[in-house]
């Protein structure tokens, strides 16, 4: 069985989307103490207090959200259903060929990055965060990783996509 160049490509991204992941968090484990509830751990300042790198283990999903959850409803909701979604999307853009370059490019960042952050809950028990931004209160995130941009970019280039498909025609 051969694969087309359109599937390497979908592969390539994912895999690469991954492997991005990984080494930007064995790199953060590594280099940057980590921060706890007792432990402020370090903060590395990129550009002035704008961007920020610091170490913290998130066990939930997106800014925390169901680190509180008991044990069976957080491995049912951040590691078998975003499993399940990923596949179904996956099969879609495998199955879909009349997606473009630029779609397939989105979907797969999306699927690297959740495989991402799901190896890592499998893996770790726990996701590896490190980035923040704050422009002054006009703009602030939470912490993320590599893995959360690469879904966050998917998602704004499938909906920035979405909106040039539905343009009107002139007649």
């Amino acid at each position: 069985m051969t694969l087309s160049k359109r599937s390497v490509y979908i592969l390539l991204v994912i895999i690469l989307t991954i492997v991005i992941d990984q080494i930007s968090k064995v790199l953060v484990r590594a280099n940057i103490d980590l921060r706890t509830d007792i432990h402020p751990g370090e903060r590395i300042s990129l550009i002035g207090d704008a961007f920020i790198m610091m170490n913290v283990e998130n066990t939930g999903a997106f800014l925390g959200m169901g680190s509180d959850l008991n044990p069976t409803l957080r491995i049912i909701l951040l590691l078998i259903l975003p499993i399940v979604v990923l596949g179904f999307v996956l099969r879609h853009i495998f199955k879909d060929k009349s997606l473009d370059t630029l779609s397939l490019f989105a979907f797969a960042s999306i699927i690297g990055g959740g495989l991402a952050n799901v190896y890592d809950r499998i893996v770790y028990g726990k996701v590896t965060d490190f980035l923040f931004i704050d422009l002054g209160g006009v703009f602030k995130t939470g912490i993320f990783n590599m893995a959360d941009l690469s879904v966050t970019t998917g998602m704004i280039i499938l909906v920035v996509a979405s909106f040039k498909k539905k343009k009107p025609s002139k007649t």
